[in-house]
C-alpha cells in the first residue's frame, strides 16, 4: 500500500485521540486562520477556506470557534500571525519527507523538526531537496462495502474529474487534483459514496519499499512530527507491503 495512501488511513484512526488533546482543533483553527487570511472570509468564493472550514466541521470543532478562527484570520478579530513553511527531509532508508507547517517563529519550529528527524535516525534537509518528488492533489479513501462497487465508484469519481481509482486490499483510493477536489467531494456525497479520508495531500512520483524494521521506523517518525505543534500536514514516499502493515498494525 502505498504510503501517501496509508497514513492517512492512520492519521484519520487517531483523530479521535487527537480530538481529545485539543491538538486537532488547534491545528485546524490555524488552516482556517490562514486561509482567510490568504483569500477572504467567504467559503463560496474561497476554496480554501472552505475545505478548512470541512476538516473542522468533520472534527467536531464547535461552530463559534470556527466563525472566530475565520474573524482572525481577515482581522476582524486579533490573533497570532502565522506564516506557511514546508520543511523537507529525509527517514531513515533514504524515504523523502515533506512537512507543511503553519508558523509564528520559524527558527522554533526548525529546531523542533530537526530535534525529532535526528532523533528518529533522520535528517532535516534543505530547501527544495525533496520537494520535487511531490505533486499536490486530492486524496480519498472509500472502505469497499455492499452496494458500492469499483464501477460504480469509478464512474461516480472521473465523471467529477477525478485522475485515477486504485484498489488497495479492502479500499478504493481515488486522486484528483487540488481544482477538482470539490467538485469529487460533492459527487461521492450526492451518490451516498461515504469517504473514510478526504484530504489534500503530497503524492510522490517514486517510492521506498520498506521491510518490517523500516516500517515501524518511519511510522514512528510520522506521528511524531505529526505530533508536533506547528505541522499541519506530513507526507513521505514510502511504501509497505500489505503482509507487514497487517503484522504491524495487529
Amino acid at each position: 500500500m502505498a504510503g501517501h495512501s496509508h497514513w492517512a488511513g492512520i492519521k484519520h484512526k487517531k483523530a479521535a485521540l487527537d480530538a481529545k488533546r485539543g491538538k486537532l482543533w488547534s491545528k485546524l483553527a490555524r488552516n482556517i486562520i490562514m486561509a482567510a487570511k490568504n483569500g477572504g472570509g467567504d467559503p463560496d468564493t474561497n476554496l480554501a477556506l472552505r475545505y478548512a472550514i470541512d476538516k473542522a466541521k468533520d472534527a467536531n470543532m464547535p461552530k463559534d470557534t470556527i466563525e472566530k478562527a475565520v474573524k482572525k484570520g481577515t482581522g476582524d478579530l486579533e490573533g497570532v500571525n502565522y506564516e506557511e513553511v514546508l520543511y523537507e527531509g529525509y527517514g531513515n532508508d533514504g524515504v523523502a519527507i515533506m512537512c507543511e507547517v503553519l508558523t509564528d517563529n520559524r527558527n522554533r519550529t526548525a529546531s523542533e523538526l530537526r530535534k525529532i528527524f535526528d532523533k528518529k535516525g533522520g535528517s532535516l534537509g534543505s530547501s527544495g531537496c525533496v520537494a520535487w518528488m511531490f505533486t499536490k492533489k486530492g486524496l480519498f479513501t472509500i472502505k469497499e462495502v455492499d452496494g458500492i462497487t469499483e464501477d460504480r465508484i469509478m464512474e461516480v469519481a472521473l465523471e467529477a474529474g477525478a485522475d485515477d481509482v486504485e484498489q488497495m486490499g479492502d479500499t478504493f483510493e481515488v486522486t484528483c487534483s487540488v481544482e477538482a477536489f470539490n467538485d469529487v467531494k460533492q459527487a461521492f456525497s450526492e451518490n451516498s459514496i461515504e469517504t473514510e479520508v478526504s484530504e489534500f495531500t503530497q503524492i510522490p512520483s517514486n517510492t521506498v519499499t520498506l521491510d518490517e524494521a523500516g516500517s515501524k521506523k518511519i511510522l514512528n517518525l510520522m506521528e511524531e512530527l505529526e505530533d508536533q505543534d506547528d505541522v499541519q500536514n506530513v507526507c513521505g514516499n514510502f511504501d509497505i507491503p500489505e503482509d507487514i502493515i497487517a503484522k504491524i498494525s495487529s
